[in-house]
């Protein structure tokens, strides 16, 4: 789950910081009279985008000089920034948006709440409505303006000028390959051009041995880890590198999957909104992998392993492709049971931001168990986001979990499943989460999938995670210590331990990957003889 919030560290944007500094009230004739009101007006610059611009205004007020405010949006805690938005419908470099006292806010309410003292602030248009990544391609941004409030009443203008360009791939190196390849499965479902993204690790000696096959090992990072992540892997002082490269290390072909989709991580699997990105991955970029850099293209020599998000996402393959792969090692998953969703019961309870006893309900806590955040506070961080102030479009964690896990609307949008204000479940749309929920698929399912799992799944969690999966762990356990027929794998609970511990390390899981697949086939792979 690697959520996008940068207090706990599980998703950092970076960005070398550039600060303009210079600020430029007009008072407003429009105020005249109106004691203490004051306003942003933001405006596009000209020749900056072609055409309209639909999407959300997003503006965040700092006090961290150092780092540019869009790249602090999703913080919270003690030096979380202000953040408020609104939808922006065909902005052009003729027309401008204004956002006031009326705009949605997180943490505070509305901008008569926020304290006196200097601020750093900065405007924001995702014009990529439903897949908010502060450095993602097409977003808009202003130069950062420091002010101090209370300002005069009147208006503070902002000027959108510039914006990120378009990806392109990084450049091959020996070792670390990029690919971009077309699928025609969601090229159909979105009914425009669509790419698939992931990067190649190849083994030591790769080049020199011209007729070796490798295993394949399908990698899966936490929320939103791009596919470019390899190159930080492979860093001439990485850890990663110095295992990789190690002359008793098992030999294989690393597969780094791409955490970016249509309403955030896509989650690798097929879904109603997302479409068949698990049909994608398995039927065409995998096998052209598999081709282009000679790995052994057998279930045999496929494996999975994925942490946190990816650690959800690797066994939902694993679950949904039984016979497509060859075994997978998952760490702190996401929510495998949806009995214990961090924790809501999204089948039992009525509300999500209150629990049974009338409490706000935790979503992170430390391993001492001290609360750090609430899920009213993390989903107000969504709504402020999202378009039509709804966390289902925000791009953020909830968002990327109900386009995955839940139904389409009638609009073409993902469905609500509760109240973004109240909290009040819709349990119409989350009976058809039942669909996503790995261990119901399972117990629903064993007598047919069970043999072909055996010895295949590998998980482990803190007892202490700090968003709580260890709960939806200990129910798949439940079910999984006494399946008929034994699923003869293992489930390890780490005590007082918290989000993103593994039971074992780089070198330990590779050669558990190997023993696997030299057991999946009747001969030694072509890799290890």
């Amino acid at each position: 789950m690697v959520k996008t919030f940068m207090h706990s560290g599980r998703c950092h944007f970076v960005l070398r910081p550039r600060f303009y500094w210079g600020l430029l009230f007009l008072v407003s004739t429009g105020l005249a009279g109106e004691t203490n009101r004051w306003q942003f007006e933001i405006h596009m610059a000209k020749g900056l985008v072609d055409g309209p611009q639909t999407g959300r205004m997003i503006i965040v007020l700092g006090r961290d000089e150092k780092t540019e405010p869009r790249l602090t949006v999703t913080r919270t805690g003690q030096n979380a920034p202000c953040v408020l938005a609104r939808d922006a419908d065909a902005l052009t470099t003729d027309t401008s948006i204004i956002l006031d006292q009326q705009a949605i806010a997180c943490p505070i309410h509305d901008l008569t709440e926020l304290p006196a003292g200097d601020y750093f602030v900065q405007a924001l248009l995702d014009p990529n409505n439903g897949s908010f990544v502060p450095n993602q391609s097409g977003n808009l941004f202003s130069d950062v303006q420091k002010f101090h409030l209370p300002p005069a009443p009147g208006t503070i203008q902002l000027l959108l000028n510039h914006r990120i360009p378009e990806e392109i791939l990084p450049t091959d190196t020996a070792l670390v390959k990029f690919v971009h390849v077309q699928s025609s499965l969601l090229t159909r479902f979105y009914g425009r051009p669509f790419f698939l993204r992931a990067s190649v690790i190849l083994p030591r000696g790769y080049d020199s041995e011209p007729k070796q096959k490798y295993p394949l090992w399908v990698r899966i990072g936490g929320y939103g880890t791009r596919y470019s992540v390899v190159n930080s892997l492979m860093a001439k002082k990485s850890d990663f590198r110095k295992t990789w490269l190690a002359d008793d290390t098992p030999r294989m072909i690393l597969l780094q999957l791409d955490g970016e989709g249509p309403y955030g991580d896509p989650f690798q699997v097929n879904s109603a909104n997302n479409g068949p990105i698990g049909d994608a991955v398995t039927q065409e970029l995998i096998p052209y992998v598999e081709s282009r850099f000679r790995a052994l293209g057998q279930p045999s020599g496929r494996i999975l392993s994925g942490l946190s998000t990816g650690g959800w996402a690797a066994l939902a393959l694993q679950v949904f492709y039984t016979d497509f792969f060859n075994g997978v090692w998952s760490a702190c998953p996401d929510p495998v049971d949806f009995r214990a969703f961090e924790l809501v019961n999204l089948y039992s309870d009525t509300n999500v931001y209150v629990n049974h006893y009338g409490w706000e309900r935790p979503s992170e806590r430390t391993v001492d168990g001290e609360v750090r955040l609430t899920l009213r506070r993390e989903l107000q961080i969504e709504n402020v986001l999202g378009r039509g102030d709804c966390w289902t479009m925000s791009g953020c964690d909830w968002c990327a979990w109900n386009a995955v896990f839940g139904p389409r609307a009638s609009g073409g949008q993902p469905a609500i499943p509760w109240n973004p204000v109240t909290g009040a479940i819709n349990h119409q749309v989350t009976e058809e989460w039942k669909a996503h929920d790995l261990r119901l698929i399972m117990e629903q399912n064993w007598k047919a999938i069970g043999p072909k799992l055996q010895g295949k799944l590998h998980i482990s969690v803190g007892d202490a995670d700090d968003y709580y999966l260890n709960n939806a762990v200990h129910l798949l356990d439940n079910f999984l210590s006494h399946a008929d027929p034994p699923f003869q794998g293992r489930i390890t609970f780490g005590p007082l331990k918290g989000h993103g511990w593994q039971d074992v390390d780089l070198h330990k899981m590779l050669d558990e990957m190997k023993a696997s697949w030299n057991e999946g086939t009747s001969q030694p792979s072509t890799a290890e003889r």
